[in-house]
């Protein structure tokens, strides 16, 4: 490894990341009373130009008035190509309530468009005195984002999570598909006449996965848009967590459930862990840095993938 250690990411649970209109505030406490980890609010693509005045009032409203309990609060701001952003991060940090935890920044497209926005946010928190340090979460979600997305990944101490954006992604890079996430009809390969579906969002989700993982930010699956299909969530939501990512969106409350089942530990593999790590305590005390367990070699890295397996299961039973 390199001698520049690989920091760790933030230390809480990110199974599920709920989003809801900011122009529906009749639902902010259901969304907060649910089980997902994250709420997030959108000023964004969920809601029309003529509501984005009341969808910030209610979203200022709502941070003051609803227990989000250990929710991590979230609101996801508009592009910086619209003339609403500004406004979004001034009114939020002026008028909102320190229980607002972060904010999400879509469309990124380098590091510059996080810097701008860390300027802004760092100005006002110091001239209002605010006392909580609002993180941020960034969107891939262009050919320019993914192509600068380890630079996107070390631009602000802020920064804490990274998401895919499916949908705006495809559209970026002239992507044949209307769908948003999951597989696509075109996309398989031929073998003796039979088809075999591939995952086109795979190369992404691992440039994701990478940077994060070098700059120690959470990564984190988007949307999936037909939520009428739950086995197909479910599908993509287990690729996503085989990768390294720590999460995936619900765009509906149904798709909470079984993002939390995906990425939380299961039981045999939390006790597996918990066997390995002793396996591995046991052969230390041998003078050996390698064991046996189960027929199959395991070492130091099996120490690393034991213990990240542990540490998580520990985080989601503390929240």
């Amino acid at each position: 490894m390199s001698f520049r250690v690989q920091p760790a990411a933030p230390a809480r649970p990110n199974r599920c990341q709920l989003f809801g209109p900011g122009s529906r505030p009749a639902i902010f406490e259901k969304m907060a009373a649910g089980a997902a980890d994250v709420i997030n609010l959108d000023l964004e693509d969920s809601v029309s130009p003529a509501d984005k005045p009341q969808a910030r009032a209610n979203i200022i409203q709502a941070s003051h008035d609803i227990d989000w309990g250990k929710k991590h609060l979230s609101v996801r701001i508009n592009g910086l190509d619209t003339p609403f952003w500004y406004r979004d991060v001034v009114d939020l940090l002026e008028q909102g309530s320190e229980r607002i935890d972060q904010i999400m920044i879509p469309k990124v497209g380098c590091a510059a468009d996080v810097y701008a926005v860390d300027a802004l946010v760092t100005a006002i928190e110091s001239a209002k005195g605010r006392k909580k340090r609002i993180s941020f979460e960034v969107i891939i979600e262009s050919a320019a984002g993914i192509a600068h997305v380890e630079e996107v990944a070390a631009s602000s101490p802020r920064l804490q999570a990274m998401s895919l954006g499916a949908a705006d992604f495809a559209a970026s890079m002239g992507m044949a598909t209307t769908g948003i996430g999951g597989t696509q009809e075109n996309y398989y390969m031929l073998r003796e006449g039979q088809k075999y579906w591939s995952d086109p969002w795979h190369w992404a989700q691992t440039a994701i996965v990478a940077a994060c993982r070098t700059h120690g930010v959470l990564p984190v699956d988007g949307p999936f848009g037909d939520f009428s299909d739950d086995e197909g969530f479910r599908a993509q939501a287990l690729r996503s967590a085989t990768l390294g990512m720590v999460g995936k969106w619900a765009i509906h409350p149904k798709q909470v459930a079984i993002a939390n089942a995906v990425f939380t530990p299961s039981e045999a593999a939390v006790a597996e862990a918990r066997e390995i790590l002793a396996a591995m305590a046991a052969a230390t005390e041998r003078g050996e840095g390698a064991t046996v367990y189960k027929g199959r070699l395991v070492d130091i890295a099996s120490i690393k993938q034991a213990e990240g397996i542990v540490r998580q299961v520990e985080l989601i039973a503390a929240s």
